[in-house]
This record gives structure tokens, C-alpha cells and sequence, in this order.
């Protein structure tokens, strides 16, 4: 089977970022499996939008970098949907505008869709500390705050029922099925709530297409900045509220069983097996164990009352979200 021509979309904000959508943008043009393009869509930036399109007006030798301007509201949802729209490939790949992926993060993607039921292909994100070490206290449980794949999902290639949109793909007739992201829902800068929406999108694809193959190959890496604020506790506590916002809404969308599915075995087996791990630390007097240990409960917790903020928010009529239609290229 030919491998699919895959088009990789980089939603940007800022100009405090230029460094890394340079480096990004780099990533993707020194892929072992080419990719078909580069799209960098721009959220309401102007200035960005020029510098972009003035820095790439030129076609590479490793590949064509289109700059779009977001042409829906503001966020990385709309951002999304206006890269898939745009796009060529058979397949749309989504790196963050702060990551880059290693050379084979692609080939790797490429090769998860050699069977038709596969709609979408994750991979593994490892983060890149700005202080250049995991905090002590930091658990690894818990590296989905700063964007990056935590202790607790499986290892290899494996089915699951969500991809991490920072580091995901989909097959272009996936958005044919169940429409683009919702909007209202994911990030927009550092407004709440911030994400959820690749799983609300997983969760509604499985429901339009029940055959549907969702995988995350962890042979597709891509590294991750996580800048100084976001190595502190309070972001921590910030950015877990706001995951308990979101799991809300996704849950009224699409109901609890299905929203909190994975959440269900992740808070029974994998952050109880976290705790022991820092209990036990803190007894063998190994560096930051009883903070990592005492996290995940203040994590679990913080994350259970935006839960509840949300479910009562939603109930009340007052947090809603869209899922536009999205006319995809090609």
C-alpha cells in the first residue's frame, strides 16, 4: 500500500514564540517521510501573520510552508479547522507551534494507516524542561498539564480512545464523518478552559464511524518546550482546574460514560499506584517523593472541583461549544 501524502498544520499566536515555530516549521521540512506541506495558520495576529508569510515567501527545497490566517474565531480549535480545510494531504498532522518532532515522527504516522479502519495516529510527547530537569515534585502522572504523555498510557503501538492533539494525525475522510473541532472548548491562549477538544472529536468520530481505529504509536516522538511558569505549582493547580472545566462539557456533550471512560482507570489504578510510588520515595528519602505523592492528590482534587464548576456551568446554560462542518481540501 502507498503511503499517504500527509500535510502538517502549526496553529500559532505569538511572536514570543518565533524561535520555536522556526524550529517547528525546520522539523517538519527534515522528515524522513516528506510531507506534502506546511501550513502555519496564524489566530488574529497581524504582525505574526506578516512576519510568517514575508519569512517564508519562498518555496523551500524541503518542502512548501503555506501562512494562513485563522478564518474562524479566535483559539487553536477554529485554527485547526481552518489547517484541514486548506490542506491537500490524505492525512493532516497537528504539531504544537512550541515542539519539534524527531525525523521519523511521520514515517511512523505514515505507517499506522497501512489499514483503512485507522483514523487517527498519536504519538508520544517527552517535554523539554526550560529549567533543563523535571521539577522534584513534578509527577509524571500528571505530565499531560504541560502537553506532554504521562506515566499511565500504555507503551507501543496500541488502540486507545483519544489521540493528544498536540501531537496527532487524522485521515482526511475522519473529518468527513464527524465534522471539525469544536470550538469553544480548547485553547485560546491562555483563557479557560484549555483542551479536551481531540477527545471530544475521538469520541464523536468513534460514534459516526463505530469501525474506526484510533492508535498512538509511541515511536512518534516529538519534544515539547515547557517554559519556566509552567514548571511552577500554581500552574499546575491552574491548568488541572481548567482540564476539570473541560472534561465537564465533553461529558454533558457526549455523556459520562463515554467522557470519562479513560479518566476512570487513570484516578483507580494509574495516580494510586503514583502515590505509592512518592510515599515510598519519601521513606527511602529519594528526592521530592512526598511532593510528587502529595501533587497527584492535590491534582485529583482540583480537578474534580472544576469538574463539578463545569457540570453545574453546563447544566445552568452557561458553557457551551460548537462543532462547525469543515470542508476539507484536496
Amino acid at each position: 500500500m502507498t503511503a499517504p501524502d500527509i500535510s502538517v498544520v502549526i496553529c500559532v499566536y505569538t511572536e514570543d514564540r518565533w524561535e520555536d515555530i522556526l524550529a517547528a516549521v525546520a522539523s517538519v521540512r527534515a522528515q524522513s517521510h516528506p510531507a506534502l506541506e506546511t501550513l502555519l495558520v496564524v489566530d488574529h495576529n497581524a504582525a505574526l501573520l506578516d512576519r510568517l508569510a514575508h519569512e517564508y515567501k519562498e518555496p523551500g527545497p524541503e518542502g512548501t510552508v503555506r501562512v494562513l490566517a485563522n478564518a474562524g474565531p479566535r483559539g487553536l480549535s477554529a485554527g485547526r479547522n481552518t489547517g484541514v480545510a486548506a490542506s491537500r494531504g490524505e492525512v493532516i498532522a497537528f504539531l504544537d507551534d512550541d515542539a519539534v518532532a524527531e525525523r521519523d515522527w511521520l514515517r511512523r504516522f505514515a505507517e499506522g494507516y497501512a489499514d483503512p479502519r485507522v483514523l487517527a495516529v498519536g504519538g508520544r510527547t517527552e517535554p523539554v524542561w526550560a529549567s533543563g530537569r523535571r521539577p522534584a515534585w513534578f509527577p509524571e502522572e500528571f505530565d499531560w498539564v504541560v502537553g506532554c504523555t504521562y506515566r499511565g498510557l500504555p507503551p507501543g503501538r496500541v488502540r486507545v480512545r483519544n489521540v493528544l492533539g498536540g501531537n496527532a494525525s487524522f485521515r482526511r475522510t475522519a473529518f468527513d464523518a464527524a465534522g471539525g473541532f469544536a470550538t469553544g472548548i480548547g485553547r485560546d491562549g491562555d483563557r479557560r478552559p484549555l483542551g479536551c477538544e481531540e477527545t471530544e472529536l475521538c469520541i464523536r468520530l468513534t460514534r459516526a464511524r463505530p469501525d474506526a481505529v484510533l492508535l498512538i504509536d509511541d515511536r512518534a516522538v516529538i519534544h515539547h518546550r515547557v517554559p519556566e511558569a509552567r514548571e511552577r505549582f500554581a500552574y499546575f493547580r491552574t491548568r488541572a482546574y481548567a482540564e476539570g472545566l473541560s472534561k465537564a462539557l465533553v461529558a454533558r456533550s457526549v455523556g459520562a460514560a463515554k467522557g470519562l471512560e479513560s479518566e476512570r482507570r487513570y484516578t483507580t489504578r494509574v495516580l494510586p499506584a503514583g502515590i505509592a510510588r512518592g510515599l515510598r520515595d519519601a521513606l527511602l528519602a529519594r528526592p521530592g517523593g512526598a511532593g510528587r505523592a502529595g501533587a497527584i492528590v492535590a491534582g485529583v482534587l482540583t480537578a474534580a472541583g472544576g469538574y463539578v464548576v463545569g457540570s453545574l456551568r453546563a447544566r445552568r446554560g452557561g458553557a457551551r461549544f460548537a462543532v462547525p462542518p469543515v470542508e476539507v481540501g484536496g
